[in-house]
């Protein structure tokens, strides 16, 4: 039995960090597993524009205690309007890695997305041509579609018709969550990857009912049913470059989750790591962490991989309740219970 793993640092390819004092109590926790991050722009007002970007990075900066080693890459909000000059001009200055496609009201602070994907084309068509990656949130939002069909139907309306049309556009479909979603990703070439959280890969949408509601279970795209969540565990475990690991951690204070209409989002930073390692082991896979969360990443966007190291042990670890961090009170995943896997 292994009782300790010592892989290069991983990268987080998608993760939420907020602004304010959201920012301060977060980030440091992203910061401490991660050596980069692609952080998500879906703020209010959402980072629309390289000045925007360049402005939220250094306030990231700010929030990290001083000598942090840690790189966040900036994304761009797509919007209806999106400025191809600008979005190509900040990529090309290094402000940018890639640009995020949100549906209109898919999700946190989404109002502002795109609603028709043919009013962003010439966008697209651009970064096709320099060799921008696009970022999708991959869920129609028609109120007629089962909340738990939209990542599907979106594959067969959206995401089909995209690949015909921009066939070398570099694609990562965000946080997916299932059986087609792999199913297609394995079908396309190697310009289309996919990102896996922790927590759709414990969760299937019985924890959102476990005993009563868990809005702390709550997420979009929302888990779905066991048959998917053992595809994303097959996927994530596989070996496949076109999998890597993106946490999609979400945090609200718990006044936010815990309300009438509480937020979407599970705030897995703190203990990330930790929780993929569980999985792996599970699968019998813990051989094929390191490149899943160090090495597919980094290959698809075209960047180097850390030189760093980091080990883990085999060790109890229990999460607590619920966390205070900079004036913010959070629920992390895993509340309650106890991991098996520490960072030395």
């Amino acid at each position: 039995m292994t009782d300790t793993i010592t892989i290069r640092r991983p990268d987080d390819w998608h993760v939420h960090l907020r602004d304010g004092a959201m920012l301060e109590a977060v980030a440091p926790f992203t910061a401490r597993q991660f050596a980069r991050a692609i952080i998500m722009p879906n703020l209010s007002p959402p980072v629309t524009t390289a000045a925007s970007a360049a402005a939220y990075r250094d306030r990231i900066m700010a929030a990290l205690p001083e000598g942090t080693d840690f790189t966040p890459l900036m994304t761009c909000y797509l919007t209806d309007d999106a400025d191809a000059d600008d979005i190509a001009a900040g990529h090309a200055a290094g402000i940018f890695t890639a640009a995020k496609l949100y549906p209109a009201n898919a999700t946190t602070n989404s109002a502002h997305g795109v609603t028709d994907v043919a009013h962003i084309m010439p966008v697209l068509e651009r970064m096709q041509d320099i060799g921008m990656p696009l970022l999708v949130h991959g869920e129609v939002t028609d109120g007629d579609i089962d909340i738990f069909d939209r990542e599907a139907v979106f594959i067969e309306r959206v995401l089909k018709q995209l690949i015909a049309a921009l066939p070398d556009l570099k694609i990562v479909f965000e946080h997916i969550t299932t059986e087609q979603a792999v199913q297609f990703v394995d079908s396309c070439g190697p310009n289309i990857a996919a990102t896996i959280t922790p927590h759709h890969l414990h969760i299937n949408r019985n924890a959102m009912f476990a005993g009563g509601i868990r809005p702390h279970a709550y997420c979009l795209p929302v888990a779905k049913r066991e048959q998917h969540r053992l595809a994303l565990r097959k996927a994530a475990t596989s070996g496949s470059p076109k999998y890597f690991l993106g946490t999609d951690s979400a945090p609200h204070e718990i006044h936010a989750k815990l309300s009438a209409c509480g937020c979407a989002g599970i705030f897995n930073a703190p203990y990330a790591l930790e929780s993929y390692a569980a999985v792996f082991e599970e699968e019998g896979a813990l051989d094929r962490l390191e490149a899943f969360a160090s090495e597919h990443g980094p290959n698809f966007y075209g960047l180097p991989l850390n030189e760093a190291m980091v080990s883990l042990e085999r060790s109890n670890i229990h999460v607590p309740d619920d966390m205070e961090s900079a004036g913010s009170r959070l629920v992390p995943f895993h509340a309650g219970s106890d991991l098996h896997w520490r960072i030395l």
